[in-house]
């Protein structure tokens, strides 16, 4: 009877670190759109390789702010090498990329907890 205790006490503990580590790591919380154009895109790293990029999204400010424009910076990883390779053809353009949320980033996976999965559109820009 003991034996048995200790197995199913083990067995609900696994469980528990699996799920633990499946909505920490795993779980896609959100998911969405950026548009903006390409700040920079590159492929870095010293143990695993990931790719990281910068989107610059142009804005303006509420009225409380003055009504200045602003900009915001839009950090993400990208693991897929033909969405790598696409974005670092694209580098100054505009672009909107389609991404995923996670709550927490993977050494792997990128820096960044938001991965772009795709580019929904691609557009040079024009002066």
């Amino acid at each position: 009877m003991k034996g048995r205790t200790k197995a199913i006490i083990l067995i609900v503990i696994l469980v528990l670190i699996a799920g633990f580590t499946y909505q920490r790591y795993f779980f896609v919380f959100g998911e969405g759109a950026k548009a903006g154009t390409m700040n920079y895109f590159v492929k870095k790293g010293y143990m695993f390789k990931t790719y990281e990029g910068r989107l610059i999204q142009s804005g303006i400010k509420t009225p409380q702010g003055g009504g200045n424009i602003s900009s915001n910076e839009f950090m993400f990883s990208v693991t897929d090498e033909k969405v790598a390779q696409k974005l670092n053809s694209s580098t100054g353009s505009f672009l909107e990329l389609h991404y995923k949320e996670y709550l927490h980033a993977l050494p792997w996976r990128g820096v960044s907890v938001f991965v772009v999965d795709s580019i929904i559109s691609a557009k040079p820009v024009t002066q």
